[in-house]
């Protein structure tokens, strides 16, 4: 009838982001994260397990399923999972799977736990299998698998003990009184939602109202063996420790022929009084009282949702803190004086203070972190790692004051500080005033949480995440798409024992406890290995007897190569470790070690900022990963003096100058050469180094990557300017015109006139051959100049055979990359329409002639998956041809 109900819909479901800035890695490598500050473990979602991931920490809260009735159950009964695969071994996998991943759910320092071992004990290895169920199917199924794996164990009743309960049905003939009955057993209560208003109408409904037989709808009575008037009723005869209530939710409307899902308004209470629904009920009222402390939700429609589940934390195992109330805090912490201020920010005083009230001479190290939350206010995580680190460690660091038990769980204070701090703080008089350093535990005690009734705190767990909600936060759930679909209630008499109160150890079997506690060990040591590797940065070291300076900048000896070496190092470690390790790697170094930021440009290796500050980290100096480092003795390299900083930046400039065109065309064309000067050289040291002579600079307006159409002159003013200034930069051209060539510029508007309408240049870019496909040649040429001439120039420059000239053609290039149609070869660079810089790739092929047309064509209908190809037909061809 529900078919694809269950069917999970991740929209739902938020995604992680990743830190960025980080070196990616194999995510398989990656350790799971640790758990947040609730300290409590989520569960992963394998692909539409939600149901079970919100049944699974139900049962997890539910403490006397898992420790008093699971947990009770030692390997000798159920077997061990390494003789799984034993064929005469008995082992039963559904309970030991189970035992495993609460173990893992309370002890294992990771954020979320997987459930792919148990739902394998379950025989589902497919995700079809697993989508047929919902919550309320699922609950009885486990039941049923794990009734069926415990026969023959002391837990074979463990589901009868803490969920069966039993329902009598009464019908009472008016005339003889003789009460014909019948029981039923249940596991859990499923009650209506439609036409009612909350469950204690749809309970009222179902065992106090009555239904009665009369006039044409009588009942045959077996006692008068005719047909009688009668009343019929229900009632609830036994009570189960653990009541399951299932609201039906969905329904069908036959009317509509379709499903639809209920979302009205439906009530239901945080404790409630079970009396007026059962059969006997002459006994104390605390025998019918029940506390709500679960409650699964569906978000979603009929056709497809999302569960998770609002857990009442009864054993306080996970750390609560709503940002609200920790703003709180932080503003009164604030505001007291700073005497006090000074006392809260000593944890020894306050760690000793806990531990002087204990009774007991030793606390599990996790209730002693649940303690100090509850005194401060504040989490150990929130207010003092950052400082001293993890609580064990800080500890640990004092043998002196704390003592630990063998296994390490347990710690106390050392006799003579117990007895220390209770005399400082419990033998001050009346008249004297308390010690500024005293921790007066006994004065006004600070509201820390929002506790419900029964002094236990509520939990959103929703797959992998898990985040502290309040108890108000449950009337959300009463209507709407996304509402309440299984209720879970504890009786009031249930009380948890001390020694279980924020102890997640608590009647875990001794094997469980030692794997997890290697688990956790294995964990820590992976999250060291990747924290390491994450935070772990790789220097270039370019080192100074490998490097000589010439014309303003820095350049190998031999290859570079050979001279650089590679370190990698922690970037939370300083700049005083980074030169100890330098120094160990060139142990035959004398002198002053100077480390200088260096990197590579156009016109050679460049110096910046000396690296000082031993006990910065590299970090914390901004030292990137890759970055290029030189090491020399901070005066000179191969005995030349080093300009270094960025007021003496290299600039490489391209400058062209007008040459004859010797070549048997006409008009004249470019010689270009390439210089090297420093960013603040001044613009008339520049104009004095490339023309003594004099004459005059024009600078390629548009940018060195940019089409060149305007050529602007710097004027006499101009001089004193910085090549910086300017705004030349590497690969900038300039112009050198002699006297002889000033013709052609207006100087007037300063622009160059004809000139640029008669002299071309244009970039090959060789297809021909895969290794000189990054290579590019400057071919000048007028606008006259044939594309046949153009290709023969670029053959002899790229060092091709001139046999390539029959088989190959000029095809430009667009912005993006795409070789475009072939140019005919008898085209001019006019008839092209190239301009001045037009990029042309040597291809393979023949271009087409002036009588044929040059074609793209794909196969196939999609546009994307088909590879485009290329054609040339005559112009008179037909379609069909």
């Amino acid at each position: 009838m529900f078919g694809d109900l269950f069917e999970e819909d991740f929209s739902f479901i938020s995604n992680n982001h990743f830190g960025k800035g980080k070196k990616s890695k194999p995510r398989d490598s990656e350790p799971p994260p640790p758990r947040d500050f609730t300290n409590l473990s989520g569960i992963k979602n394998q692909g539409g397990t939600c149901y079970l991931n919100s049944l699974l920490q139900t049962l997890l809260f539910t403490p006397e399923f898992r420790g008093n009735a699971l947990f009770s159950l030692g390997p000798e009964e159920l077997g061990s999972l390494d003789d799984s695969s034993k064929p005469d071994a008995k082992v039963r996998i559904i309970p030991l799977q189970l035992q495993r991943l609460f173990a893992q759910l309370l002890l294992l320092d990771q954020q979320a736990a997987s459930t792919t071992d148990l739902t394998e004990s379950f025989g589902w290895n497919s995700h079809e299998e697993m989508r047929q169920h919902d919550v309320q199917e699922l609950n009885r199924i486990l039941f049923s698998a794990l009734e069926t794996s415990l026969v023959g164990t002391s837990g074979h009743d463990l589901i009868k003990r803490l969920y069966h309960g039993i329902v009598v049905n009464q019908i009472v003939c008016k005339e003889c009184k003789n009460i014909s009955e019948r029981q039923e057993d249940f596991l859990d209560l499923t009650v209506a939602v439609k036409g009612v208003t909350g469950l204690e109408e749809a309970l009222w409904n179902m065992y106090v109202e009555e239904e009665y037989f009369e006039n044409e709808n009588l009942y045959r009575c077996g006692a008068c063996d005719k047909l009688v008037e009668a009343s019929k009723s229900a009632k609830l005869r036994k009570l189960p420790p653990f009541l399951t209530i299932s609201l039906l939710r969905f329904n069908f409307d036959f009317e509509k022929c379709e499903r639809y899902k209920e979302t009205s308004c439906y009530t239901f209470p945080i404790q409630i009084n079970l009396r007026p629904f059962c059969e006997q009920t002459e006994m104390d009222d605390s025998e019918y009282m029940y506390e709500l402390f679960s409650v699964i939700i569906h978000k979603g429609g009929c056709y497809g949702g999302h569960y998770h589940v609002y857990i009442r934390d009864v054993d306080e195992l996970g750390n609560w803190q709503l940002q609200e109330e920790e703003d709180r805090l932080i503003e009164d912490t604030a505001l007291r004086d700073n005497e006090n201020a000074k006392e809260v920010e000593n944890p020894l005083a306050v760690l000793k203070g806990i531990l002087s009230e204990e009774e007991s001479k030793q606390m599990p190290v996790d209730q002693l972190g649940q303690k100090l939350l509850e005194k401060k206010g504040m989490s150990w995580n929130k207010k003092y790692r950052k400082q001293y680190g993890a609580l064990r460690k800080y500890l640990q660091n004092h043998p002196h004051i704390f003592q630990f038990s063998p296994d390490e769980n347990k710690v106390g204070l050392k006799e003579k500080h117990k007895l220390l701090f209770k005399s400082d703080s419990q033998g001050q008089g009346l008249q004297s005033p308390p010690r500024k350093n005293d921790v007066q535990w006994n004065s006004e005690k600070k509201p820390t949480r929002l506790r419900d009734s029964s002094g236990c705190h509520w939990f959103d767990l929703n797959d992998s995440k898990v985040q502290p909600i309040k108890e108000m936060d449950i009337e959300k759930q009463f209507q709407g798409k996304e509402s309440a679909y299984m209720l879970f209630y504890r009786k009031s008499q249930l009380k948890r024992p001390p020694e279980a109160r924020g102890n997640p150890r608590y009647q875990i079997p001794e094997h469980l406890l030692n794997e997890m506690n290697a688990a956790n060990t294995e964990l820590q040591k992976k999250r060291a290995e990747c924290d390491s590797a994450n935070n772990g940065i790789d220097l270039h070291l370019h080192l100074s007897s490998c490097y000589k300076f010439h014309n303003g900048a820095l350049h190998p000896s031999l290859t570079w190569k050979e001279g650089v070496v590679d370190l990698t190092i922690d970037r939370r470690k300083t700049l005083g470790d980074l030169r100890q390790s330098v120094f160990q790697m060139l142990e035959s170094w004398e002198g002053d070690m100077i480390l200088s930021i260096a990197k590579p440009l156009p016109a050679g290796l460049h110096l910046y900022q000396i690296l000082d500050g031993d006990e910065l980290t590299l970090d914390g100096i901004g030292l990137a990963d890759g970055a290029d480092i030189f090491v020399w003795n901070g005066k000179e390299v191969g005995g030349t003096k080093v300009m270094t900083g960025a007021d003496h930046e290299p600039v490489v400039i391209n400058v062209l100058r007008l040459a004859e065109y010797n070549e048997g065309g006409k008009g004249q064309h470019f010689t270009e050469s390439q210089h090297v000067f420093s960013c603040s050289t001044k613009l008339g040291d520049l104009r004095r180094a490339l023309a003594p002579s004099g004459g005059i600079i024009l600078k390629n307006g548009s940018g060195p990557d940019k089409e060149a159409k305007n050529w602007e002159v710097f004027l006499e003013e101009d001089m004193k300017e910085t090549v910086k200034g300017v705004g030349l930069m590497d690969g900038c051209s300039v112009l050198i015109l002699d006297s002889h060539d000033q013709s052609f510029v207006n100087m007037s508007s300063g622009n160059l006139t004809a000139f640029t309408y008669d002299i071309s240049w244009l970039q090959v870019k060789n297809f021909c051959r895969t290794q000189d496909e990054e290579k590019h040649v400057k071919i000048t040429a007028t606008i006259e100049t044939v594309m046949s001439d153009i290709k023969m120039k670029a053959i002899r420059e790229f060092q091709l055979e001139e046999e390539l000239a029959n088989d190959s053609c000029l095809r430009p290039v667009s912005g993006n990359g795409k070789l475009l149609s072939p140019v005919p070869e008898d085209y001019t660079v006019k008839e092209a329409e190239l301009k001045m810089g037009s990029l042309l790739g040597l291809c393979h092929g023949n271009a087409p002639t002036s009588t044929q047309l040059f074609l793209y064509f794909i196969v196939g209908s999609d546009q994307n998956a088909s590879p485009e190809m290329e054609i040339v037909v005559e112009e008179t061809a037909s379609v069909k041809e």
